[in-house]
């Protein structure tokens, strides 16, 4: 069985002036949202065996946020440009070129990006991904490739509102 986190990263700052988009920072509440977030998939039993997320600012401070609450190893977090800027399909790429010693698979990325990717694989689907929203998807496949034609089931969808 495969198992697939989707996240879109937490709330970032727009105040800023000057700064490239991938430069933006995380607000106070961003991290202490992404932090209830955690403290759910920590309950639901999350394991992550591999973490990745965009290169920028927003998405790679969620995911580091994410690793140390569900004891990944912060170094081990890759970085792909895809997540940031690509179409959906260099980003169903990185899931079917996972290394299938891989039983799950976090993603950290960006709207519209990680709402449409997650509706790829759900009927029916999600409108949006608000920041922090964590979507986890279990296939019936042993290898990261044949995930497309496996059966699949929404384990949970869970975002910081549904959570206060």
């Amino acid at each position: 069985m495969k198992t697939l986190y989707l996240m879109r990263h937490a709330k970032s700052s727009w105040e800023t002036t000057g700064i490239a988009d991938d430069h933006r920072q995380l607000l106070p509440k961003g991290v202490s949202k992404t932090k209830l977030v955690a403290n759910y998939m920590i309950r639901d039993g999350g394991k992550i065996d591999l973490m990745l997320s965009s290169q920028a600012v927003r998405a790679y401070e969620t995911a580091k946020i994410m690793a140390a609450c569900l004891d990944y190893p912060v170094e081990n977090i890759l970085k792909d440009r895809r997540i940031y800027d690509g179409p959906y399909d260099r980003m169903l790429d990185l899931i079917y070129s996972t290394s299938n010693d891989a039983d799950s698979l976090m993603i950290i990325g960006h709207n519209p990006l990680i709402t449409q990717l997650a509706n790829l694989f759900l009927h029916p689907g999600i409108e949006n991904m608000p920041t922090s929203a964590v979507v986890c998807i279990s296939f019936q496949s042993a290898k990261w490739e044949e995930i497309p034609v496996s059966r699949s089931e929404k384990k949970f969808y869970i975002f910081p509102k549904l959570l206060k």
